[in-house]
């Protein structure tokens, strides 16, 4: 009973392709490419007219909004906990002129958990992000690691007082080094045009990125194209009507 209501559930949270002029089979195509690869909605359009597929790159904007989330949110809940240790770090960004933080966390294996954009990074900001990393994760981390920003040692007393925290120089390398397909795909974006849109596009392309990333230079390549398909795989079954 509890297996069928558990299939139940998840037909239940497929994407509904009722109404669309185009297949499923193109649209999460089109979805996949955009936010898979640092591409604009042009290109996209491009691509698809190279296969005799004649879309607008406005409509390809509007599967990935409405899409782009519907499968972030499957596959965020197939994914379940990532790593226990949290590497986390904020970054500015300019958004109409205005400076806002895109606060994120990574784990030891360089996974996205989850990005928050806000106005400032003082201690109610870090809390804010604490607690929605561990709404996320529903449980505390085992070892947090980042800079010496005051503000996130007063949010660890706060919330999580048992937890290590390594504020150890060059320890969060990890996070840093994960910021630059960010600003690689700002600049292609020719940086965001507001916080909605840079919280909606992150949130996806995190999780889409996780799926995707099978460390390619760490593995011989009959076993890169094992975890290529069946990351292609997981990705059909998240994107099928």
């Amino acid at each position: 009973m509890r297996r069928s209501e558990q299939t139940e559930q998840m037909k239940t949270n497929m994407p509904s392709y009722r109404g669309y002029r185009f297949p499923h089979e193109i649209i999460s195509h089109a979805v996949w490419l955009y936010y898979r690869f640092c591409l604009s909605f042009r290109d996209v359009e491009d691509l698809l007219a190279q296969r005799g597929i004649t879309v607008s790159y406005e409509t390809i904007r509007q599967w990935c909004r409405k899409f782009g989330i519907q499968y972030a949110r499957t596959l965020r809940r197939r994914q379940g906990r990532l790593g226990d240790t949290w590497h986390l770090e904020e970054l500015f960004v300019t958004i109409q002129g205005q400076r806002q933080y895109l606060w994120r966390a990574v784990d030891q294996d360089g996974d996205v958990i989850d990005i928050l954009v806000q106005p400032r990074r003082d201690q109610s900001a870090a809390e804010r992000f604490f607690r929605k990393l561990l709404k996320g994760q529903e449980r505390e981390p085992r070892r947090l690691v980042t800079d010496k920003l005051r503000s996130y040692e007063a949010a660890r007393r706060t919330l999580m007082p048992s937890v290590v925290h390594d504020t150890e120089r060059y320890a969060n390398n990890r996070a840093e080094v994960s910021h630059e397909p960010i600003r690689q795909r700002e600049r292609q974006m020719r940086r965001f045009k507001s916080v909605a849109q840079a919280q909606r596009f992150w949130s996806v392309h995190g999780v889409i990125q996780n799926l995707f990333r099978v460390g390619r230079h760490l593995l011989r390549s009959a076993n890169h194209r094992m975890l290529r398909a069946r990351s292609l795989l997981v990705w059909h079954e998240v994107s099928c009507a």
